[in-house]
C-alpha cells in the first residue's frame, strides 16, 4: 500500500461523527440496554441499511480497492462459538458503555477511564490469537 492518509482522515472524520452522532456516550449505550430510547437501534440499523447498499453497489460497478484489488467478502459459515462470542461482547459493551468501534474516539474526547476498556480489548484480542487454533469448531 503506497500512501495511508486517506485512511487516517476517514478514521478521524468517523471519529467525529460518532462524537456528533453521541454514539460513543456512555449514556445513550445504556439508554439502549435498557430498552428506553430509539437513538442507538436507529443508528445501528442505519449502518447496516448503508453497508447493505454499498456492498450491493460494490458488487453491482465492479468497485476497486485505493489499491486497485477487487472487494472481496469471503463466505463465512455458522459456528456456535458466535452465539457465545456475541454474549460475551453484547455484556461487555452493556457493563463498560464501550465497543471495539468508538473506544478511540471516547478516549479522544477525555472519557481517559475508557483506556481499562481499549487495553483490555487488546489483551481479549492478543489472548484469542494464542489460543484460537485451540478452541472447538
Amino acid at each position: 500500500m503506497k500512501n495511508k492518509w486517506p485512511y487516517l482522515f476517514v478514521g478521524i472524520l468517523f471519529g467525529f461523527v460518532f462524537v456528533k452522532a453521541e454514539i460513543i456516550s456512555w449514556f445513550r449505550i445504556q439508554e439502549m440496554f435498557r430498552m428506553e430510547s430509539f437513538h442507538m437501534y436507529g443508528v445501528i440499523g442505519s449502518a447496516v441499511v448503508v453497508g447493505m447498499s454499498s456492498l450491493f453497489i460494490i458488487r453491482k460497478f465492479n468497485i476497486k480497492t485505493l489499491d486497485g484489488e477487487p472487494v472481496k467478502v469471503e463466505p463465512k459459515t455458522f459456528q456456535k462459538g458466535q452465539i457465545f462470542g456475541g454474549l460475551l461482547f453484547g455484556f461487555g459493551w452493556a457493563l463498560t458503555g464501550a465497543c471495539p468501534g468508538p473506544l478511540f474516539a471516547q478516549v479522544g474526547t477525555g472519557a481517559t477511564v475508557i483506556i481499562v476498556s481499549l487495553l483490555s480489548a487488546i489483551a481479549g484480542t492478543y489472548f484469542y490469537g494464542k489460543i484460537k487454533d485451540h478452541l472447538p469448531h
